[in-house]
């Protein structure tokens, strides 16, 4: 006797297409091309969170370069001086007090150019 996949079939596919929900025209109603969406889908998933990484690095850069270049200093300059002093803040941090703490930067701006003026010197 011949065997059907019936039930198993239909739960496969009822899994596919809940994952093309969303999609446009036949990209959520023909199997064949839900299929090449799904595997596209995923693959700019998880590139892209790669990518947003990235991204969100460069935005915090961008944001202490503003907040360095309006108190006098370029970024690269901000950097090697708190290396050279000894600062140990990732870049998140930095952008989040040059927004909301900006006393709290305006020291440890003050220091990073002490200490860059000291090792140029």
């Amino acid at each position: 006797m011949r065997v059907r996949k019936g039930s198993a079939r239909r739960r496969a596919k009822k899994r596919l297409f809940k994952d093309a929900r969303g999609n446009v025209g036949g990209r959520s109603k023909l199997l064949r091309t839900v299929k090449e969406t799904i595997v596209r889908s995923r693959a700019y998933a998880y590139r892209d969170r790669r990518v947003r990484k990235r991204e969100f690095r460069a935005l915090w850069i961008t944001r202490i370069t503003a907040a360095c270049r309006q108190r006098g200093l370029r970024y690269s300059q901000f950097i090697h001086g708190l290396s050279a002093a000894g600062i140990a803040l990732n870049r998140k941090t930095l952008s989040e007090l040059a927004i909301f703490h900006s006393d709290i930067f305006d020291e440890i701006v003050a220091a990073a150019n002490s200490d860059a003026g000291q090792t140029a010197a």
